[in-house]
């Protein structure tokens, strides 16, 4: 049976590192059976050292617009979920709280840590006078996703992802097959012209 934990909400600290890889490494492994289609998210997770956790928890809270959330039970973190302050788009000034990286431990989940997590955000995006939260999953994790719209989500928004390198080739293709269908069709009109225009005939 679920029910409710007595939770702590904090804001994490350079000294969190060795508990949000754990946290993070425990939510990306996934089950046999949602392997394949988890495969993409698989793919985009690498386990960091601690040095490198410590100075990227450290980075971003450098930003002021950025807050880490931890959810402790007896100490333990056992969640977590990052808060962005952002305008809805870059030409309007309605301020939007975006919601990522909503992770809870598998052991803790329903016993309200997400709930606790969000009521938190939407305190934090409330003090900063955003109008609009969006909250952003993972595709595989179905619970994250049927909790959010159960709770009156709706989906707006579809993120896809690809390696950099693997951008920059593809559309260094594309611009090269461009360039030789744009040769090709020069050529055809230069062509039909001739053909239409007698004048535009070479001459022998």
């Amino acid at each position: 049976m679920s029910g409710r934990l007595p939770l702590v909400i904090r804001g994490a600290v350079r000294e969190d590192a060795v508990a949000l890889i754990a946290l993070w490494d425990e939510c990306a492994t996934v089950s046999s059976d949602d392997a394949g289609e988890a495969l993409t998210q698989q793919a985009m997770w690498r386990k960091p050292s601690v040095a490198e956790a410590a100075e990227a928890i450290e980075l971003n809270l450098s930003r002021p617009e950025k807050r880490i959330l931890v959810a402790l039970v007896e100490g333990e973190i056992v969640g977590a979920a990052v808060c962005d302050l952002q305008t809805l788009n870059p030409i309007s000034l309605t301020r939007v709280l975006l919601i990522t990286d909503l992770q809870v431990r598998a052991r803790f989940r329903r016993h309200a840590v997400a709930s606790a997590l969000l009521s938190a955000a939407a305190a934090y995006g409330e003090d900063a006078h955003c109008e609009i939260v969006l909250a952003m999953v993972a595709t595989q994790a179905r619970e994250s996703a049927r909790f959010l719209a159960k709770i009156g989500f709706n989906q707006v928004a579809i993120v896809r992802a690809i390696q950099a390198s693997k951008l920059r080739s593809r559309l260094a293709g594309k611009a090269t097959n461009s360039a030789q269908t744009g040769k090709l069709i020069a050529m055809r009109r230069t062509l039909r012209r001739r053909h239409a225009d007698p004048d535009l005939r070479p001459r022998a």
